[in-house]
Formats: structure tokens, C-alpha cells, sequence
């Protein structure tokens, strides 16, 4: 049974994602940027969500830890920090954000990290080897998420600790309604293994946490803001790119793609503030479970 605590926690009683034609084969989601200025726009996007689930991850020094969807490592490269002289292991399927990352981790001089590509449903971990798995909005994306977990709970030993940042339902986030709603009739389907949403539903991802073989799950909602630029022209670019927004533009004639466009853009001033830039607001989940004995 689902128990909704005074404070938005969830939990069980037991077992407790002409004017535009660039089509990016990438999955909509807000990460799932064909073009943005730098491949670290994500982690300036959701730097707020970043906090939560950095208070969350409670990485003591000798963990290992797994950072799945790792992107280009800043959740990688915190874990590292916190958990030396224990190893991080980062997997992501993007080798151009993997290079990134490996970047960015010379730069900082961290010796005690790892990063692997890979779809962490099917990747060969070593069993029971890591202390704590992490991700930040990376696990929306598995074609069957219970062999997915069932595959990370693998890698964690007894009672190893996973802590998840993942979308709620798209009616929760307004990111999501705005562009839907500017979009209009030439709004795309979501392709099947790709919603972003897929595990905003508390219940039934709390069913694939258990059957995959975590026990004392439980959801914490967190509301903070998406924030797209620092001006409205920055933030009209970033979300033309969204592979959503660039498949709808392409399938519209030139003169159908500028007015949608301009629609975007009237939708994204009407979020613009000189203090925040282009912001809207969203809802996630922040998950926790342990590995069952």
C-alpha cells in the first residue's frame, strides 16, 4: 500500500523524460539537447534538483559507488570527492558526454574515478561490488526498467543504498505543458522506450523497485524550477532543440514552423525575469531503497 506522509514523502508499508528542421537522435527529455551551447548546460539547468540529491546521496569515504546516466560527470565527480579513497564508476550510453566528463575529471584531479559506456540494463557490472548507486534523471529510459534495477541491484551489495531523481507525471510539470501547449497540433508522440515520465507514477515504479529487488522505497518531492537561459533568446535555442520540439518543426511548412516558433518564444518570455532568466516550474521525485537481503 502507498502511504503520502505529511511532508510529500511517499512510501510502501512493505517492500517498501524551415524554422527549426534539426532532428536530434536523442530521446525528449530536458536533457536531450541536439545542439545546446555546452554539454554542461544540464547541470546549470537543474541545479536546484542538484542539491536535493546531493543531501540525499550520504556517500561516506572507503563507498563505491555506480552514477548511472552519468552524463558528463558532475554528479560523478561529487561522488568521487565525498567517497575517497573509494572508487566511482560513471556509465552513460553518450561517449561525446563520456569524453566530457573524462574532461572535466583530468582537470580536477581526481584519480579515484571511472567512466564506462553502456545501457545499465544490460551492462556487465561487477556483482555486489558497489556500496551506492546514484543517478540524476537517467533511469526514465529502460526498455524493460525491472531487468534494469534487477541488473543494479545486482551490482550493489546487501543493503547497498540507490537514490534516483526522476520525473513525475507530465501534468506536474509545467516545462512539459507550456511546450506541449505552444506546440499545438504538431506535437510529436512520445516514440515507445523513450517518455521521460516513465517513472513518475509513485506506485508503479515503487512495483518495479520491489520486483527488481529493493526493499524500503520511498519518494520525496521536490519542486524547483528548469531553468533553459540566462535570456530569452538562449532559452528559445535550447528548446528548439529538444527532440520533440525539432521533430514538430520539421513535419510543419516553413511558414506553420515560424509562427509555432514564435509561439515558443512568446511562451518562454512570459518566463523570463532579469533575476532568473527563462524558468519553469517542474516536479520530480527523489527515490530511495536499499538492495533486499
Amino acid at each position: 500500500m502507498i502511504r503520502l506522509h505529511e511532508d510529500g514523502r511517499v512510501s510502501r508499508s512493505s517492500y517498501t523524460a524551415g524554422a527549426s528542421r534539426r532532428c536530434a537522435a536523442l530521446v525528449r527529455s530536458i536533457a536531450s539537447v541536439s545542439s545546446p551551447t555546452s554539454l554542461d548546460f544540464y547541470d546549470a539547468e537543474l541545479r536546484a534538483h542538484h542539491e536535493h540529491l546531493r543531501a540525499a546521496y550520504g556517500i561516506r569515504p572507503g563507498d563505491e559507488v555506480l552514477d548511472i546516466g552519468c552524463g558528463t560527470g558532475l554528479t560523478t565527480r561529487e561522488a568521487a570527492r565525498a567517497a575517497a579513497p573509494g572508487r566511482v564508476v560513471g556509465v552513460d550510453v553518450s561517449e561525446r558526454m563520456l569524453q566530457r566528463a573524462r574532461q572535466l575529471t583530468a582537470a580536477e584531479r581526481l584519480a579515484n574515478v571511472r567512466y564506462e559506456r553502456g545501457d545499465a540494463q544490460v551492462h556487465r557490472f561487477d556483482p555486489a561490488r558497489f556500496d551506492v548507486a546514484i543517478s540524476r534523471f537517467g533511469t526514465m529510459f529502460f526498455s524493460d526498467p525491472v531487468a534494469a534495477f534487477a541488473n543494479i541491484a545486482a551490482a550493489l551489495r546487501a543493503e547497498g543504498r540507490l537514490v534516483l531523481l526522476v520525473w513525475q507525471r507530465p501534468e506536474h510539470n509545467e516545462w512539459s505543458r507550456a511546450i506541449d501547449a505552444a506546440l499545438g497540433d504538431a506535437a510529436q508522440p512520445t516514440p515507445p522506450g523513450a517518455d521521460p515520465f516513465s517513472l513518475g507514477d509513485a506506485e508503479v515504479t515503487a512495483c518495479i523497485l520491489e520486483s527488481a529487488g529493493f526493499d524500503d522505497v520511498r519518494f520525496e518531492e521536490v519542486s524547483e524550477p528548469v531553468l533553459y537561459g540566462h535570456d530569452l533568446d538562449a532559452a528559445l535555442a535550447v528548446v528548439t532543440a529538444f527532440q520533440n520540439t525539432s521533430a514538430a518543426l520539421a513535419s510543419l511548412t516553413d511558414g506553420e514552423a515560424a509562427r509555432t516558433v514564435e509561439r515558443l518564444r512568446e511562451m518562454l518570455a512570459a518566463h523570463c525575469s532579469h533575476e532568473h532568466g527563462v524558468a519553469l516550474d517542474s516536479r520530480s521525485w527523489l527515490i530511495t531503497a536499499r538492495r533486499r537481503r
